[in-house]
C-alpha cells in the first residue's frame, strides 16, 4: 500500500480548493482512502490517518467511522499513539454505551501507569467525556491520584474530580478528605485547580461550605504571599504575581464569607490590601480589582471597605476600555441598593456615560441613573435625563419616558414642576410615549386646579407648532384645551392671547391632516364639541366642522360626528350639562390604623360621606394617601334624563381567599386571609373624550404602591444581604424593607419585578403566602405588563406580633411570547433585624 498523505499536505490541498465542491471532492477522496486502510487493519499509519480525520472533523465533515480506531490507538504502548487516540476519543466519541464500556477499561489501565504523562492523558480524557456511569466506575482511581506525590498528576486529578462532580454531585464526599490538603501546596497549578474544586463543592452543598470555612486563614495567607512576593518570571503577568490564582482565591473567599461575620472579619484586611496595592494601569490588575469588589460587596464587610469598593468602580468608569466601563456600571447597578450614598458620589460620571457611543453602556448607565434618583437630586437628574431623551435613539425613548414619569410621580417637589416635566417628556419623546403617560398627565392636571390655566397655555403653544410626530402630545393638549378652553381664551392671568377663530383653525388642521392617528382625531373631535360650550361666538363654525364628520370613512369618527351633531339640534338643551368640566377623581381614604387594615382586609364599601378630594399642601402638590378610586359617572350623551342606567358602574374590588394558591403553597401554615394580587381593571371615563386611566398607567395606584401612602413615619432596614427573591428566565424580583415608626410590628416590603430580556412580559401576577402567625396585605401592583428592560412595583404589608423570623412562599405567573410561565419559590433571606 502506498504511503498515505501527510497531514500538512492534506491541509495544503484543502486550502487550495477554490470552491466548496472542490473541497468536498478532496475530503471525500481522502476519507475513502482512510476507510480502506482501516479495513485492511493497517496499523503502521493509523496514527497519521486519525490525525487527518480529526482535522476533517474540525471542518464539519462526518468522521464518526474512526471511533474504534481511536480505541486501538489508546491501547497502543506508544505515547504518540495514545496522545492521538485520546484526542480522537475526546472529539469523536458519542454517548453510545458500548463505546464507553470499551474505553473505561483502557482509562483504568492508564490511570495506573507509571508514566505521569500517560496518567495525565487519561485524566484529561476522563474529565472531557465522562458519563455518569464512567464517573462512578473511576472516581476511586481519581481520588487516589489526588494524593499522588507528583504535582503534575495532582493538578490533573483535581480538574478531573471537578468535572466528575459536575456530572455526579453525590460523588463529592469521596473527594473531600483529599481536597483540603491541596491548599497546602506550593505549586501554583495545584493551588488553582484545588481552589476551583473547592469552589464547586461549596456552591453545591451547604454542609461542604461549612466544612471548608476553616480554610479561610489558609486562603488569606496564600493571597498575602502573592501580594508581597517579589518578581517571579514563572508567575508574573504584566507585573502582577499569578493573577489567575488571585482571582480563584478571591472568588472562593467571596463564597465562604457570605452571611458569615467571623469569616468576613478574617478576610477584611487582606481585601483592603488587595484593593489598595494592585496595579491599575494594566488590564490584569483591573481583573483582580473587579473580583475584589465583588467579594467586598458579597461578604459582611465594613462600611469603609464598601466605600473603597464603590470608589474602585467609579475609577473604572473613567477607563478608556469600554468593557471595563460596562462591567463597572453593571456592578454598580447591583450594589446601588446596598450603599446608595456611596454610589451617589459618582453620579456625575454615571451621567457622562449616557453620552457614550456604545449602546450597551448607555443602557446600563440609564438604568443606574434612574436607580440613583431621590427627593434631593430629582431636579438635577431630571434635567440630564430629559436632555438624554431629546437626543436618544428610538429604542431608548419608550423606556426612558415611562421611567421619567414614574420617578417624577414618586419624587416630584411640586405639582408645577411635575406638570412641566411631563410636558417636556411629551415633547421630547414624541410618538414613543406610551399610553400610560397620556393618562398620567391628564389625571394630574385635573387634580391640580391651581395650575390648569398655566398648563393649558403651555399645551396650546406646543400644539400650535407642527406636532404630527407627537401624537400623545396632541391627545393631551386637545383633551386639556377642551376641558379648560375658557381659561385659555378669557382668563385675565393668561399670558397668551388667543382668539376663538385661531383655535378652530388649529383644530381644523388636526382633524384633516392625514398624518394624525384616528385616536388623536377622536380626542380632537370630542374636545371641539366641548369647546362649543366654552366659546362665545364661533359655535356655528364648530357645528359645521363636527357635522362634516357624519360621513367620514372611519366608523368611530363618523359615529362621533353624528352623535355630537345631535347636541346642536334635537338635544341642544342637554349640551351645556353634558359637556361641563370634569370633576377631580373622587378618592376613598382608608384609615391605615383601622382594624380592617391591620387584619389585612381592604374596605370596599364607599359611602358618600367618605368621598374626599386630593389633599393639597401649601405648595400645590398633590398628597395621595392610602386611597382607592371610586369612578366618576358617565352620562349617556344621547339618553334622556340621567338615572341609574346612565352610570358606568365600577366593579367592586374585593380581597378574595385564593384556595388554589394555598393548596399550591402547602408547607407553610398559611392563614385563610392571604390576599391574591390580581390586577384591578380600574377606569376613569370622561364624558368628553372616553379617556381610560388604567391602574397600570403609573397614576394614582403608583402612589398607592409607593411608601408615600403610609401615614406613619418609616425607616429603611439596612442589610448587606442580596435582597433578591427570584431570578430566573430574565425575570428578577427584588425587594427592600421599611419599618413603620408607629407600628413596630409592621414591616413594608417594596417588591420590584424587572425584565432583563428583549421580550415584554404580560399578564404578570405576583402572589404570596405566609404562616398563620403573620398578617399579610398585598396592595395593587403598578401594572401587569413588564416591558423589555422595564419593571413594575408592588407593596406588601406584613404584621409580625411575635417578632419571629419570616418565611414566605411566592407564586409568579406571566406570559412571555405567547407562553404562560408559572413558578413558585420560598423566600427565607429576610434580614433578621427587620423583625426585631
Amino acid at each position: 500500500m502506498p504511503t498515505p498523505m501527510r497531514l500538512r499536505d492534506l491541509i495544503r490541498q484543502i486550502r487550495a480548493a477554490r470552491t466548496a465542491a472542490e473541497e468536498r471532492a478532496v475530503i471525500n477522496k481522502e476519507c475513502a482512502y482512510i476507510r480502506s486502510t482501516f479495513r485492511e487493519e493497517d496499523s503502521v499509519w493509523r496514527c497519521r490517518n486519525i490525525a487527518k480525520l480529526l482535522y476533517i472533523h474540525m471542518l464539519g465533515y462526518p468522521a464518526h467511522f474512526g471511533q474504534l480506531e481511536c480505541l486501538k490507538l489508546i491501547a497502543s504502548p506508544r505515547f504518540t499513539d495514545k496522545r492521538i487516540g485520546y484526542l480522537g476519543a475526546m472529539l469523536l466519541l458519542d454517548e453510545r454505551q458500548d463505546v464507553h464500556l470499551l474505553i473505561t477499561n483502557c482509562l483504568k489501565n492508564d490511570l495506573n501507569s507509571s508514566t505521569q504523562f500517560v496518567v495525565g492523558l487519561a485524566l484529561c480524557t476522563l474529565g472531557a467525556i465522562a458519563s455518569p456511569e464512567m464517573s462512578r466506575d473511576l472516581a476511586a482511581e481519581v481520588e487516589r491520584l489526588l494524593k499522588s506525590p507528583n504535582a503534575y498528576v495532582r493538578k490533573k486529578a483535581a480538574l478531573c474530580a471537578y468535572r466528575i462532580i459536575l456530572k455526579v454531585p453525590e460523588l463529592m464526599e469521596i473527594f473531600l478528605p483529599a481536597t483540603r490538603s491541596l491548599l497546602s501546596e506550593k505549586n501554583h497549578g495545584v493551588l488553582i485547580t484545588g481552589a476551583t474544586l473547592i469552589t464547586e463543592m461549596c456552591e453545591n452543598s451547604v454542609d461542604t461550605l461549612q466544612h471548608f470555612k476553616k480554610i479561610v486563614p489558609n486562603l488569606v495567607r496564600i493571597l498575602k504571599n502573592l501580594i508581597l512576593a517579589g518578581y517571579s518570571p514563572e508567575h508574573d503577568v504584566s507585573g502582577v504575581s499569578d493573577p489567575f490564582l488571585q482571582v480563584k482565591i478571591l472568588r472562593l473567599l467571596r463564597i465562604l464569607g457570605k452571611n458569615d461575620i467571623e469569616a468576613s472579619e478574617a478576610m477584611n484586611d487582606i481585601l483592603a490590601q488587595v484593593a489598595t496595592n494592585t496595579e491599575t494601569s494594566k488590564n490584569v490588575g483591573n481583573t483582580i480589582l473587579y473580583e475584589t469588589v465583588l467579594s467586598i460587596m458579597d461578604i459582611r464587610s465594613e462600611s469603609g471597605l464598601r466605600v473603597l469598593a464603590i470608589n474602585i468602580l467609579g475609577r473604572f468608569l473613567l477607563n478608556n476600555d469600554k468593557n471595563i466601563r460596562y462591567v463597572a456600571l453593571n456592578t454598580l447597578l447591583k450594589t446601588v441598593n446596598v450603599d446608595n450614598s456611596a454610589v451617589q458620589r459618582h453620579r456625575t460620571t454615571i451621567l457622562e456615560c449616557l453620552k457614550d457611543p456604545d449602546v450597551s453602556i448607555r443602557r446600563r448607565a440609564l438604568e443606574l441613573s434612574f436607580a440613583l434618583i431621590n427627593s434631593s437630586n430629582i431636579r438635577a437628574m431630571m434635567k440630564e435625563l430629559i436632555l438624554f431623551l431629546e437626543k436618544a435613539d428610538p429604542e431608548f425613548k419608550e423606556m426612558t419616558s415611562s421611567s421619567i414619569v414614574h420617578a417624577a410621580e414618586k419624587f416630584a417637589p411640586s405639582a408645577k414642576w411635575h406638570l412641566d416635566t411631563l410636558l417636556s417628556v411629551l415633547i421630547a419623546a414624541g410618538n414613543y410615549v406610551r399610553d400610560d403617560v397620556v393618562s398620567c398627565v391628564i389625571q394630574l392636571l385635573v387634580c391640580s386646579p391651581n395650575h390648569q390655566g398655566y398648563m393649558v397655555g403651555q399645551l396650546w403653544t406646543a400644539l400650535e407648532n407642527d406636532a404630527a410626530d407627537r401624537q400623545p402630545l396632541i391627545q393631551v393638549a386637545t383633551w386639556c384645551i377642551g376641558e379648560f378652553g375658557d381659561l385659555l381664551l378669557y382668563s385675565p392671568d393668561s399670558p397668551i392671547k388667543v382668539t376663538e377663530s385661531e383655535v378652530i383653525t388649529v383644530y381644523h388642521r388636526l382633524l384633516t391632516s392625514p398624518q394624525n392617528l384616528p385616536i388623536s382625531k377622536q380626542y380632537a373631535l370630542t374636545s371641539l364639541t366641548k369647546l362649543s360650550t366654552r366659546f362665545q361666538t364661533e359655535t356655528n363654525k364648530i357645528r359645521e366642522l363636527i357635522e362634516s364628520f357624519g360621513s367620514h370613512v372611519q366608523m368611530e369618527l363618523q359615529q362621533r360626528g353624528v352623535e355630537y351633531s345631535q347636541l346642536f339640534g334635537k338635544y341642544s338643551h342637554l349640551r351645556n350639562a353634558l359637556l361641563e368640566r370634569m370633576p377631580p377623581p373622587e378618592i376613598h381614604k382608608t384609615n391605615p390604623n383601622s382594624n380592617d387594615v391591620q387584619n389585612g382586609n381592604i374596605q370596599t364599601d364607599v359611602e358618600e360621606d367618605d368621598l374626599v378630594t386630593m389633599n393639597q399642601d401649601n405648595s400645590g402638590s398633590v398628597s395621595i394617601l392610602h386611597v382607592y378610586i371610586k369612578m366618576n359617572a358617565l352620562l349617556v350623551l344621547l339618553g334622556g334624563e340621567s338615572g341609574e342606567n346612565d352610570l358606568v358602574q365600577q366593579p367592586k374590588r374585593t380581597t378574595e381567599t385564593n384556595q388554589d394558591l394555598l393548596d399550591l403553597l402547602g408547607g407553610l401554615d398559611s392563614e385563610p386571609g392571604v390576599i391574591s394580587s390580581k390586577p384591578m381593571d380600574t377606569k376613569v371615563v370622561s364624558d368628553s373624550s372616553s379617556v381610560s386611566l388604567h391602574n397600570n398607567n403609573n397614576n394614582i395606584l403608583n402612589a398607592i404602591n409607593s411608601s408615600d401612602f403610609l401615614s406613619d413615619p418609616i425607616s429603611t432596614v439596612q442589610s448587606s444581604d442580596d435582597l433578591i427573591a427570584y431570578d430566573k428566565g430574565g425575570l428578577r424580583v427584588g425587594y427592600t424593607l421599611q419599618k413603620v415608626g408607629d407600628s413596630p410590628n409592621t414591616t413594608v416590603i417594596n417588591v420590584a419585578a424587572s425584565n432583563t430580556t428583549l421580550t415584554p412580559f404580560t399578564d404578570f401576577v405576583f402572589q404570596a403566602a405566609v404562616p398563620k402567625s403573620f398578617q399579610l396585605q398585598l396592595l395593587p401592583p403598578s401594572g401587569t405588563v413588564i416591558p423589555a428592560g422595564g419593571l413594575i412595583t408592588q407593596v406588601l404589608r406584613v404584621t409580625n406580633p411575635n417578632k419571629s423570623a419570616l418565611r414566605m412562599r411566592i407564586r409568579i405567573s406571566y406570559n412571555c411570547g405567547g407562553t404562560l410561565i408559572t413558578d413558585q419559590t420560598e423566600v427565607n433571606n429576610f434580614p433578621p433585624e427587620s423583625w426585631q
